[in-house]
């Protein structure tokens, strides 16, 4: 057997008021060093200002760094990055959402220290993955190659539920949508252990599937602005940071589905279009996907549609062809063998699929 590591958060305080826990974390961890605190350009700035003025008042010192609006890039954590290279930094904190917490865990990697989480909304599990998004880790990898884009799992995190259930609503339901696609992840999963064995890891893949759970069980009770709402889904997506830790990769989290909203978030570079939130994007995938595998995928739809998220092209915002266009190129866009096969879907096989499980409801 190989030998296996595995890097999991180790602090994790969430619930009211838990970003004053910030200066006990770091005692707890050792640290007493210069603290690195990013945060972004407009509201999360506020919050980060909270979180550096309690570590200033146990006598931290406190760098802040503001990580610009937008899409970012190589080129972007770069420019971030030339600002504290030759700073004395003992850890990174990164309080924001996902742009904000992927250049923190780039930023910790390349400084060869740990950060700690300290996510201002719940739209994706990347609050406790070691993982980055999906264009971040492309733009690296082809700038600077793919060494640069390896980041750990936060050493802890602090999801101040008061402050969380303040985001936009959008952003609640967007993680309920990124938990619910570990449903076609999982069934991906199995499929290339099988077909072309692949390591599977039970225990990974039971985490993960209990985090979807959590979501589809309390489904019709999840709003967003609710603090205990906000308990629920934090809980699932550090459930499945957990299971990505464990597994060593994103598999358990990751499937058809995300490739397909890989898909769109390529594209939209491309062509020009502002895409929808990432986990609004996996839940259409998940629906579309769970039909190919032959899941329930009517379920997932229900789910969707209790928790208030958009099932359709057009309550998301994204143009039928988009949806047909994602579908037939999202198998080519990473090395992952997934129920798409190697050859992917034919334009009218795309456009039936989203036909027959009623993400669009017209020929585009």
């Amino acid at each position: 057997m190989a030998l296996e590591f595995i890097g999991c958060p180790r602090y994790i305080y969430f619930g009211p008021q838990a970003h004053r826990r910030v200066a006990e974390i770091m005692d707890t961890i050792g640290v007493r060093g210069t603290v690195l605190l990013l945060s972004g350009s407009s509201k999360t700035k506020k919050i980060g200002g909270m979180v550096g003025d309690v570590l200033r008042g146990e006598g931290f010192d406190v760098v802040d760094l503001e990580v610009p609006s937008g899409v970012i890039g190589a080129r972007e954590v770069c420019s971030l990055y030339e600002k504290v290279r030759n700073k004395g930094i003992s850890i990174v904190l990164g309080v924001g959402g996902g742009r904000v917490i992927d250049a923190s865990k780039v930023i910790a990697a390349w400084k060869g220290v740990e950060y700690i989480s300290v996510p201002t909304s719940a739209s994706h599990d990347g609050i406790a993955s070691p993982s980055i998004s999906f264009l971040l880790r492309k733009s690296i990898s082809e700038s600077l190659g793919p060494e640069k884009a390896v980041t750990r799992s936060p050493i802890g995190i602090i999801a101040d539920t008061e402050i969380i259930k303040n985001a936009p609503p959008i952003t609640l339901i967007s993680g309920c949508g990124d938990l619910i696609a570990k449903y076609t992840a999982v069934r991906d999963w199995k499929l290339a252990s099988v077909l072309k064995d692949e390591p599977f890891s039970e225990y990974s893949a039971s985490i993960a599937l209990l985090s979807a759970r959590l979501i589809t069980d309390h489904a019709p009770e999840i709003k967003p602005s609710l603090e205990e709402s906000c308990r629920i889904v934090v809980k699932a997506l550090i459930g499945s940071g957990i299971a990505i830790s464990v597994a060593g990769s994103s598999r358990p989290a990751s499937g058809s589905e995300h490739l397909f909203s890989h898909a769109i978030d390529y594209l939209s570079l491309k062509e020009g279009f502002k895409p929808a939130p990432h986990g609004i994007q996996c839940g259409l995938g998940t629906i579309m996907m769970s039909y190919l595998q032959g899941g329930e995928w009517e379920f997932i739809r229900q789910k969707l549609r209790e928790l208030g998220a958009p099932v359709t092209a057009e309550e998301a915002n994204l143009s039928p062809k988009i949806i047909i266009k994602a579908l037939t190129i999202c198998h080519t866009i990473r090395n992952r063998y997934t129920i798409l096969g190697d050859s992917g879907l034919t334009e009218n096989a795309a456009y039936k699929l989203a036909l027959k499980t009623g993400v669009i409801e017209k020929e585009p």
